[in-house]
């Protein structure tokens, strides 16, 4: 073998420094690029203002919910982080200076707005989604409606109200709640107190209930009781008690309340059923129109069996009926199970027209014709001929039928204690000229003998005094004259305080705003006294074209004249089933 020349022990030594001295020059040439991309360099040199800015608390850049930055660029910033974190731990240990913390990535705001454009977009449609849901739902549920109930359903739909009285509402769900959770609190050991107060509370606003059914009518304290309540029900959902126990008793609430609904929406549906809509008759002038103001059904009945019985054409008949709103639904559940021969009948809720109508007039409550007892003197001999009479005058609800039917221009007002016995169809071919209200007059008294109750206003004192009962009206001259407007001023002069007040004022307000405008019609037409005067001969009572019950004695009550009661019996309704428990039969 060819032996290898040995190197020299010095030349091994001298290799090591040059490449020391070699990585020296490489990492002296790096240090600038470091400097030039803005990376913190391993160690050594750092500026004053780097030093500052690395001393400086760190500051985190908040991003909302709504931007959605790429993943790609949120690992990348993660790695960052957990990259530097390593740095400054191994700079820590070997008590380096700290290096410089990367900045936070930047998102583009291209894609930002684009990314929250198309989330909003999204929300939108899941909006929609729901939006279209619930009408689907509302779409099937009346048609379930519609199937069990009819027409009434859209009715109740375009006529929903808005639930005003929010108190009484949550006073009742208030109420549900604490009779819920009652039973397991009281079977719960060391809760007597609870027990007690929440018992307490439960009485408290089933008391309160009782007695308002509106925000109006709740008392002052109640919302004191409320957070009383409030209070109980919060101590109550802390205690540990059965869940299946109060599930069990929400779920009859709930039930409850569901057969509740039902029987409600059942009940309104029958009663809107009554309700047909208004034939063309209602409205036309070319057919006779009648108008009877009434609470009392067979009285309202006698009448219109009377006058349509009387008729030789009852088909040309059509009556309105104004009640009030306690016995509308009553009027209307008779009227449409009794036929009248071809007439149409239309009961109206008086105090419903008024509030939707008329808000201005501040008296919705209905009034029927006012009665007065009058104490006639004779002039030459006051005191051995003395007689008493009934005068029978319109009440302030009379004023108010123009307006409420502006569609006719003639009618014939009917008292609810009339009886017609002949064909009234004549009086529509009278000519009233100028005049606004037919009516019979009493000249038995004098408008010049009622000085102390027409006061300082201006009158005739030689005119008569009239009778409601049967009154032809002409209300194209009615509302010509301002006969309404009149009235209202003169109520303003006789100030009234209550509704007796009120009452007692029909005597000088009927009289004066019809004062110069009363046609008179044939004494023959109507006979008064029914009501009060023993002394009618019959003959006289079966001639007479109506006949008029004014007085305290009425037909329909058990101290009626009994001579009386037949004319006004012969037209009540027989055959209903009604009818076979009523007292008024003989």
């Amino acid at each position: 073998m060819k032996a290898q020349p040995l190197l020299p022990a010095a030349l091994k030594r001298r290799r090591g420094p040059r490449v020391a001295v070699l990585a020296l020059v490489f990492c002296s040439l790096l240090v600038p690029f470091a400097f030039l991309f803005d990376r913190a360099p391993s160690s050594g040199y750092v500026t004053t203002e780097e030093r500052h800015r690395q001393d400086a608390p760190e500051k985190k850049i908040p991003i909302s919910s709504d931007q959605n930055i790429p993943e790609k660029r949120i690992s990348k910033g993660s790695a960052g982080v957990i990259d530097q974190h390593k740095q400054i731990d191994s700079h820590s240990r070997s008590g380096g200076a700290k290096p410089k913390v990367l900045p936070a990535p930047k998102v583009e705001p291209s894609k930002a707005v684009a990314e929250s454009t198309r989330e909003t977009r999204e929300i939108s449609k899941d909006v929609q989604g729901q939006q279209k849901v619930a009408k689907a739902d509302e779409v099937e549920k009346a048609k379930a409606c519609q199937l069990e109930f009819g027409s009434y359903c859209l009715w109740s739909i375009e006529h929903k109200e808005v639930m005003k009285d929010s108190i009484v509402k949550r006073l009742k769900d208030q109420l549900f709640v604490a009779r819920s959770y009652y039973p397991s609190i009281a079977k719960l050991q060391g809760y007597e107190a609870l027990t007690q107060e929440m018992k307490q509370n439960i009485q408290e606003h089933e008391r309160v209930l009782s007695v308002s059914t509106v925000d109006a009518d709740l008392p002052s304290f109640i919302n004191k009781r409320m957070e009383q309540m409030e209070r109980t029900i919060a101590r109550s959902k802390s205690c540990t008690v059965d869940c299946k126990n109060v599930d069990r008793k929400l779920r009859q609430i709930l039930d409850m309340t569901e057969d509740e609904a039902h029987f409600h929406m059942k009940q309104s549906a029958f009663l809107y059923n009554l309700d047909d809509s208004p034939s063309g008759k209602f409205s036309s002038p070319k057919y006779m129109h009648y108008v009877i103001l009434s609470k009392n059904v067979l009285a309202a009945s006698v009448v219109i069996n009377s006058t349509v019985s009387s008729c030789k054409d009852p088909g040309n008949l059509a009556f309105h009926i104004l009640t009030d709103a306690q016995n509308f639904y009553a009027m209307k559940h008779w009227f449409a199970r009794n036929s009248y021969k071809n007439a149409v009948i239309h009961v109206l809720n008086y105090e419903a027209i008024i509030l939707e109508k008329l808000p201005k007039d501040n008296i919705q409550q209905l009034y029927l014709p006012e009665e007065f007892r009058v104490l006639i003197r004779s002039i030459k001999q006051p005191t051995e001929n003395t007689r008493m009479e009934y005068l029978s005058l319109f009440s302030h609800s009379h004023f108010l039928i123009p307006e409420i039917f502006k569609y006719l221009n003639k009618v014939v007002l009917l008292d609810d204690d009339v009886v017609v016995q002949r064909d009234l169809s004549f009086l529509w071919n009278i000519d009233m000229g100028d005049k606004v209200n037919g009516a019979v007059k009493f000249c038995g008294l004098k408008l010049g003998q009622m000085r102390n109750v027409l006061g300082k206003t201006a009158y005739d004192p030689k005119s008569c005094a009239w009778m409601s009962g049967v009154n032809l009206i002409n209300l194209d001259k009615w509302r010509e004259h301002n006969v309404t407007e009149n009235y209202l001023l003169l109520m303003k002069k006789f100030k009234f305080k209550d509704e007796r007040s009120l009452q007692a004022a029909a005597i000088p307000l009927s009289l004066l705003s019809f004062q110069h405008l009363i046609y008179p019609l044939d004494e023959k037409l109507t006979l008064a006294g029914l009501g009060y005067d023993y002394g009618i001969d019959e003959e006289v009572a079966q001639r007479a074209a109506s006949l008029h019950y004014n007085g305290n004695m009425k037909p329909w009550l058990e101290l009626g004249i009994p001579d009386y009661k037949k004319y006004w019996r012969r037209f009540l309704v027989r055959g209903d089933r009604f009818m076979d428990e009523c007292n008024v039969n003989p």
